[in-house]
């Protein structure tokens, strides 16, 4: 759908962070809690330390959060599921299929519930909150459909609705980017989404389709520019709505096995930062609050390399932050957007 839009200043480059928040209802159906549990744990010393770090820096940052982690117990969670439920062709992929393994309440189940932290992150200025879709939706995967995926997202309008947040940006889980979907994106208030890079490497697929080639490959252009810096100008953006804010790169969390390369990937994402930074465009950088869930010191150390770096950028060419819903609000001539 073409709009017309406010002009936006060409003069100035963004950076925008966007977080997959899932915990288990992102990778129940990949990992176990026995192979992934720390991970998983960590996110409740993580998401505090980014935070701090965040609103130091003065980072705006989109929290794209799964509708299932708002409640704080499974009476409430039970009583606010779609009764249209995706029916994948793979029935692991269905999160409905497994509530038995949820416990009863925030306290005693760290893994799938998140509304503490949904708090903190809400009280942290320049945070918005986003949606993840309401139960880790799989957007091209066999057996899903439009009707499911719209009582899908309605569910998780409906309950930021109820906790006072209006839900403005979207990520799709797995990147399972699906252009029929956008429509009902719309028409369910959502402005902007998180695309994909423009590379071969990072064309949406189902999880049938991926191979270790294409994760090989993804795995080195973390290390060497084989996609180069994904970096995309605001009239570029502007061009339809939702807007497309494309991701330019994914924060590989810190490997001890990997640790030789370390400058190699950290010269990657600051390279990035500054080519838009000189050229008036956007830097889009996402990950997933697990990622930093252990090995949390040499994580937060690269993240702030990165704020600092965002911070010489500001100072030096105007580089501004900003988040999804920010920068459809301007697109749109509205006022920036937060979770509170």
């Amino acid at each position: 759908m073409q709009v017309q839009t406010a002009q936006p200043r060409q003069e100035q480059g963004r950076f925008v962070i966007s977080l997959d928040f899932e915990i288990n209802w992102g990778v129940r159906d990949q990992q176990t809690l026995t192979q992934y549990g720390a991970n998983l744990l960590g996110v409740r010393q993580a998401i505090p330390a980014m935070l701090a770090l965040f609103e130091e820096f003065q980072l705006r940052v989109t929290w794209a959060t799964v509708g299932l982690l708002f409640f704080g117990n499974k009476a409430d969670m039970l009583a606010h599921l779609p009764t249209v439920r995706p029916e994948y062709a793979d029935t692991n992929l269905s999160p409905y299929l497994a509530l038995e393994q949820v416990g009863e309440d925030e306290a005693t189940d760290s893994y799938h519930f998140g509304s503490s932290l949904i708090a903190q992150i809400r009280r942290t200025p320049g945070q918005e909150m986003a949606t993840h879709t309401f139960c880790h939706y799989y957007c091209l995967e066999r057996g899903q459909t439009a009707t499911s995926f719209r009582a899908d997202l309605e569910a998780a309008v409906r309950v930021a609705q109820e906790q006072g947040m209006e839900l403005r940006s979207l990520v799709f889980p797995r990147n399972q980017y699906n252009a029929e979907y956008l429509t009902v994106c719309q028409e369910l208030g959502i402005t902007s989404y998180r695309g994909n890079e423009n590379s071969w490497i990072y064309k949406e697929r189902s999880e049938e389709q991926q191979s270790l080639y294409k994760r090989g490959a993804r795995l080195l252009d973390a290390y060497v520019s084989l996609s180069g810096h994904n970096c995309h100008s605001l009239q570029q953006i502007a061009r339809q709505f939702p807007y497309n804010i494309p991701a330019s790169r994914f924060l590989r969390p810190w490997s001890g096995q990997l640790q030789a390369l370390e400058s190699l990937r950290l010269r990657r994402i600051l390279s990035g930062m500054t080519h838009a930074a000189r050229h008036g465009q956007v830097f889009h950088l996402w990950w997933h609050p697990h990622n930093f869930g252990v090995n949390i010191p040499q994580n937060m150390a690269v993240l702030r390399r990165i704020a600092k770096h965002y911070q010489h950028l500001h100072t030096t060419y105007g580089m501004q932050s900003q988040s999804m819903g920010d920068m459809a609000a301007e697109l749109q001539g509205h006022a920036p957007v937060t979770a509170n």
